[in-house]
């Protein structure tokens, strides 16, 4: 009679062989010499840098106006979860046209953040809106020293000057707006309009 032992050992014997191949094959996957599958890291996003310069370069208006919004949402974020969610509240009260509870959030805004470029010019449309053209104007001025090269401020600014009639400087600044921007729309009729009146007519 076959010892209960050994009985016990031949019925693992299957289950062991069965086994056996994928024990063996874990450890040549770590051989030297042999390739192993790594996961490619993500690409980086784009740089702010390397987005505007992306944006002087293009031809096709469709290309610059996506590369455009890359810029703004790159530029939207204040770093601070209070600034932003004010910024926001101050958005809704201006599409409220609750300009002066806009206003107030914007010099919250600045105060807290005074070198985030785009509170600056939140604040100066706002300021626009109320028509208060010297505080926007300073605005602007503020958010192109944080930020020169603020297509938007620019285009903003000129706008402005125009509408005080003062098309020397308006022209300065549209043409600004359109070297950081070449597609920019509207900032080509502009220049268009504006260009006979200050620089003079060809003769």
């Amino acid at each position: 009679m076959m010892p209960t032992r050994l009985i016990a050992a031949l019925v693992c014997l299957p289950a062991l062989a069965a086994t056996l191949p994928a024990a063996q094959a874990a450890p040549q996957s770590t051989r030297p010499g042999r390739p192993t599958a790594e996961a490619k890291p993500a690409p980086k996003p784009p740089s702010l840098d390397d987005l505007f310069a992306r944006l002087r370069a293009s031809e096709d208006p469709a290309e610059a106006k996506g590369i455009a919004r890359l810029i703004e949402r790159h530029m939207a974020g204040s770093g601070s979860p209070t600034v932003d969610l004010l910024t926001d509240r101050a958005r809704q009260a201006v599409t409220a046209h609750d300009f002066p509870l806009a206003a107030e959030l914007m010099d919250r805004v600045t105060a807290l953040e005074p070198n985030w470029s785009e509170g600056w010019n939140r604040r100066a449309t706002v300021f626009w809106l109320l028509t208060d053209k010297d505080d926007a104007l300073a605005d602007l001025r503020r958010a192109l020293v944080l930020e020169p090269r603020h297509f938007e401020a620019w285009a903003a600014m000129g706008r402005i000057y125009e509408s005080l009639d003062d098309k020397a400087r308006a022209l300065a600044a549209f043409r600004r707006a359109k070297a950081l921007y070449p597609q920019m729309e509207k900032v080509g009729e502009a220049i268009n309009r504006l260009t006979p009146e200050v620089d003079g007519r060809d003769l």
